[in-house]
């Protein structure tokens, strides 16, 4: 058992002369004690951080959903192109690919008959597929300078033996932004393309100089 023979400024005697024990000095924090809580502006300021980090990956998870689905719809009515023209190259046979603008739908059918004007019969029908709101046609326009397919109208592409009857593109909206599929008369290639790129048109053979 210790006296306080010499004082310390953390000690200081009792009335028996044993030592008490030190008092906590103003402004520090005692033993044992807990620490002080959050104020209510840092506790705003860190939930206003957490919701910013919410939105953020929101905006950024949609944004890849929809270009995967865009991506997704616009490769399948690529494909069914390239077997449109790839079938009528291989069997000779006739092709055809129905896009609908009003229903945002199309079709590949096989054309069996002399009647290139009527509806698809159910034993013509190869595949079909339709759009979404991500993944929409605007208009399609053909190589041969009529006027481009909008709104309500049925644009028809034919292939055969020879290729494509004729070229063109269709131009698909991913949100705001344009892409183009181009149909090329000339080769079976089928290509996507941001924006919309004017498209090139065959010359005439008044066009051509000769060599």
């Amino acid at each position: 058992m210790r006296t306080c023979s010499v004082p310390t400024p953390r000690d200081r005697p009792g009335p028996d002369g044993f030592c008490l024990p030190p008092t906590a000095s103003p402004g520090r924090q005692p033993p044992g004690g807990r620490a002080p809580a959050f104020t209510l502006v840092e506790l705003l300021v860190v939930m206003a951080l957490v919701s910013l980090l919410v939105v953020v990956a929101q905006v950024n998870l949609l944004g890849a959903l929809r270009r995967s689905t865009f991506q997704a719809q616009v490769q399948d009515f690529i494909s069914t192109m390239q077997m449109a023209i790839s079938n009528a190259s291989e069997t000779g046979q006739r092709y055809e690919v129905i896009i609908d603008l009003g229903e945002q739908s199309y079709l590949l059918r096989k054309l069996t008959g002399a009647d290139l004007t009527g509806e698809p019969l159910v034993e013509q029908i190869i595949t079909q597929g339709q759009f979404s709101g991500n993944c929409r046609v605007t208009y399609v326009e053909f190589d041969d300078g009529e006027e481009a397919y909008k709104n309500q109208d049925r644009a028809k592409f034919r292939a055969g033996r020879a290729g494509w009857q004729y070229g063109g593109k269709i131009v698909f909206l991913e949100g705001e932004r344009p892409h183009a599929v181009i149909v090329n008369r000339v080769t079976p290639i089928i290509q996507l393309l941001e924006g919309d790129p004017p498209l090139m048109k065959p010359k005439m053979k008044i066009e051509v100089p000769f060599l």
